[in-house]
């Protein structure tokens, strides 16, 4: 029997490729602030965006419950991935709408069992979800659906805006396709180029 404590940088790795398998195309985001807990993976589909939480073996469920009422306000579905010494309790520590993946190492590989499938979270809030947006992603999505760039508006506002003029079943698919196209090295261009146009509008 392989005794190895598989740790959470054990587990990432073949989990994407794991995820991948079964879901097809998804795209990972870095670790992302949820609320006052950090999200451990963030994962878009073409429909959901999930929360993953990773319980290794060298982990304690210390934080699980704080980290649950954040994963529930952000995430359309979520999944906690758990070592095989938390598998037979887990259920006890996540809500019923949890998908619970455990996973453990054999003969040298890491192996994957769905013990629940997740299913969609009815605590979820819109307000909250849209916030994972950058805010040039939320100006292509005024811009998509007929409603001026409100440049000079924050953030706050351009979020309350969409959520008040473009119905879910439009502007949630669109938000999922902006997250697949997310290109972290032209970020910083984005933004500079973003605050020159909020610039030359104020003179």
């Amino acid at each position: 029997m392989n005794t190895k404590i598989l740790h959470d940088s054990d587990i990432r790795e073949p989990l994407f490729d794991f995820l991948e398998e079964s879901l097809g195309k998804i795209r990972i985001l870095e670790e992302k602030q949820t609320g006052r807990a950090r999200a451990d993976v963030v994962m878009v589909t073409g429909k959901y965006l999930y929360g993953i939480e990773i319980k290794s073996d060298a982990d304690t469920y210390a934080r699980l419950n704080k980290q649950v009422r954040y994963y529930d306000q952000y995430y359309d579905r979520n999944i906690v991935v758990v070592g095989s010494t938390h598998a037979a309790h887990i259920e006890e520590h996540v809500p019923e709408w949890w998908g619970i993946l455990s996973v453990e190492l054999i003969g040298g590989r890491t192996d994957f069992y769905l013990l629940r499938k997740p299913r969609d979270n009815p605590k979820v809030q819109e307000d909250k979800k849209i916030t994972i947006l950058w805010r040039t992603e939320l100006t292509r999505l005024l811009l998509k659906n007929g409603l001026p760039a409100y440049s000079r508006k924050s953030k706050a506002f351009v979020r309350k805006k969409l959520l008040e003029s473009v119905p879910g079943e439009l502007l949630w698919p669109q938000a999922m396709e902006e997250l697949f196209e997310r290109d972290y090295n032209t970020i910083g261009e984005e933004i500079e180029s973003f605050r020159k146009m909020r610039h030359s509008k104020h003179h």
